[in-house]
């Protein structure tokens, strides 16, 4: 089932998923609204929430989604599905514009990047790779390493 998602600036498209989506679903609620935003924006922007595990009826429902693929500016999708995040990271290289994927626990970040122009501060914070440093191994020493360090620092 595909709900439209209320509050969101005038060029996004927000939508909500929830069980199963039908082709039925996609005529009657996606494509409508994505039509009704193209008519005053060049592009369109995305905000797809996913709370389901396999959101498809069927693989011919996702003839739905090309055949009709607007042009997208931007898509922030939500979703805690793992297999979903993973094959939208693969595959972002074949979705024109900018796509971005958050946990649900991160939807506020997602509804902020969507509506954000690019370039600004809350655009950049959500592009940015988390970066995080490892903690260095704590793998004991043998002691023929041991003896051997000894041996070249002069101790021993």
């Amino acid at each position: 089932m595909i709900e439209i998602i209320e509050g969101l600036p005038n060029n996004v498209v927000g939508i909500a998923v929830t069980g199963r989506v039908t082709k039925k679903d996609c005529y009657d609620v996606l494509i409508p609204a994505m039509e009704d935003s193209l008519k005053a924006h060049d592009k369109i922007r995305l905000y797809y929430e996913l709370n389901s595990r396999f959101p498809g009826a069927a693989w011919d429902d996702l003839n739905v989604g090309i055949e009709y693929a607007p042009p997208c500016e931007r898509v922030a999708i939500v979703t805690d599905v793992s297999w979903i995040q993973y094959t939208v990271k693969a595959l972002r290289f074949l979705i024109p514009g900018e796509i971005q994927v958050f946990a649900t626990v991160r939807a506020s970040e997602g509804r902020a990047w969507i509506a954000a122009a690019p370039g600004s501060p809350a655009s950049a914070e959500a592009s940015a790779p988390a970066r995080r440093r490892l903690p260095r191994s704590r793998r004991p020493r043998s002691r023929m390493a041991m003896r051997s360090s000894r041996r070249w620092s002069g101790t021993g």
